[in-house]
């Protein structure tokens, strides 16, 4: 991980994370901050956001729990805390291949209780 750290605040609830140094997390620091409303699809939150990227080496089909990824497809920044639809066992599975490009510090199943439509800022720490 580099020293680029980020505040993740939704609602009621505030996590801190950690970004990496590949190229979507370069797209995504230079774009912070982001506020958008969230989307919730199981134990995962995800936006929009205006950082345009493809499928990268860092593309996975599961994912840990605190992955910060990037959703090709939808343009958009995920947040996994937890099994989603797609998962099998105790898998954290997207709905396609994401790109991680940081980890949520401490307990990311905080986040279970932002609601869809919620207004979620990340932001340089």
């Amino acid at each position: 991980m580099s020293d680029r750290r980020i505040t993740i605040r939704a609602g009621e609830v505030t996590v801190d994370g950690e970004l990496d140094d590949s190229p979507t997390a370069d797209g995504v620091w230079d774009a912070l901050p982001i506020t958008a409303a969230a989307s919730t699809w199981g134990d995962e939150i995800y936006f929009s956001i205006p950082v345009s990227a493809d499928a990268d080496d860092t593309a996975q089909e599961t994912v840990e729990l605190g992955a910060i990824a990037y959703w090709p497809p939808g343009s958009a920044l995920c947040l996994f805390f937890g099994p989603t639809p797609m998962s099998q066992g105790d898998e954290i599975r997207p709905a396609s291949a994401v790109n991680v490009f940081g980890m949520i510090e401490g307990d990311p199943t905080v986040l279970r209780s932002v609601q869809p439509g919620t207004a979620v800022e990340v932001a340089k720490a």
